[in-house]
């Protein structure tokens, strides 16, 4: 579980590598389409033995993962690695939020203080200066499209699961349902505007590395051994492990892209890893 973090926390520096090569779109295209691929054996095999025949239910569900990904590439394109690691976090805060919403229920106390704890840390995160200064906050347009992207990913859990609960739909028949949905989606915007056919072919063989790492990696493996992890130790210890994702993030893009923060950007990371691993344990 710890490696499943690692490698998340990694895909944000290595996306904004590949995205030198081609386009959001061709690069969403060509991430999930191999996913699909290497899937598709698996996938009608489940359908064959009867593991998977609620799989239309997942289609919906990758609509709204083609919305995240677009809102996170775009994201990760205009702001730097780092700060993208540790935005996406909060959708672990955001996730009860809707479910409540959801369930008409008001969040509790303690939760709502994580909440503005994490607040605090996404204006500390973002700004260049001390909070005093004039035009010191910094919240650009990729840093906006990475919290619509984490609270997209709260509203996917929740969807998800009102979608799918208790069907006899595998973890893999929906990942390679959604893979499909979000690849000829992706597809589909990129014909309709009219870019360069030559970006779904890159010829430089680092996003080729990219790609197959991203695709073999932060989503295949990642899905194996989440799920390997929670059947074969405690779900607080599955959710310490993958909660450390941002501080991967930050750390490779450091030492790989060469990016830094400063003391008040640190406080504010801090901030929000706290208060997203604290809402994950108590949830678990």
């Amino acid at each position: 579980m710890l490696l499943v973090a690692a490698f998340w926390g990694t895909s944000y520096g290595v996306t904004k590598e590949a995205l030198v090569y081609t386009g959001v779109l061709a690069f969403i295209a060509i991430r999930f389409g191999l996913t699909a691929l290497i899937l598709l054996p698996l996938h009608l095999q489940q359908i064959r033995t009867g593991k998977a025949k609620d799989s239309l239910r997942a289609l919906p569900t990758g609509l709204l993962l083609l919305c995240i990904f677009l809102a996170e590439t775009w994201g990760v394109f205009h702001t730097t690695a780092t700060r993208a690691a540790f935005l996406i976090s909060l959708c672990v805060l955001m996730t009860p939020l809707i479910q409540g919403l959801v369930e008409r229920r008001w969040p509790k106390p303690r939760l709502i203080a994580l909440v503005g704890i994490s607040l605090l840390g996404v204006g500390l995160l973002t700004q260049t200066g001390l909070p005093v200064e004039e035009g010191s906050w910094n919240m650009n347009s990729g840093d906006y499209l990475m919290l619509l992207a984490a609270l997209l990913r709260a509203i996917l859990v929740v969807v998800t699961n009102l979608l799918i609960r208790d069907r006899s739909l595998s973890p893999l028949a929906i990942t390679s349902s959604q893979s499909w949905v979000v690849t000829l989606g992706a597809l589909s915007l990129f014909i309709s505007s009219d870019q360069p056919a030559s970006q779904l072919l890159p010829l430089d063989l680092s996003f080729w590395w990219a790609a197959v790492y991203l695709t073999l990696c932060c989503t295949l493996y990642a899905l194996f051994a989440q799920n390997y992890g929670l059947k074969h130790t405690s779900p607080s210890r599955v959710a310490l492990l993958t909660g450390s994702e941002p501080a991967f993030g930050a750390l490779f893009a450091f030492i790989w892209l060469g990016e830094s923060l400063t003391p008040v950007q640190l406080l504010g990371a801090g901030c929000i890893l706290l208060s997203t691993l604290i809402a994950t344990l108590q949830r678990k």
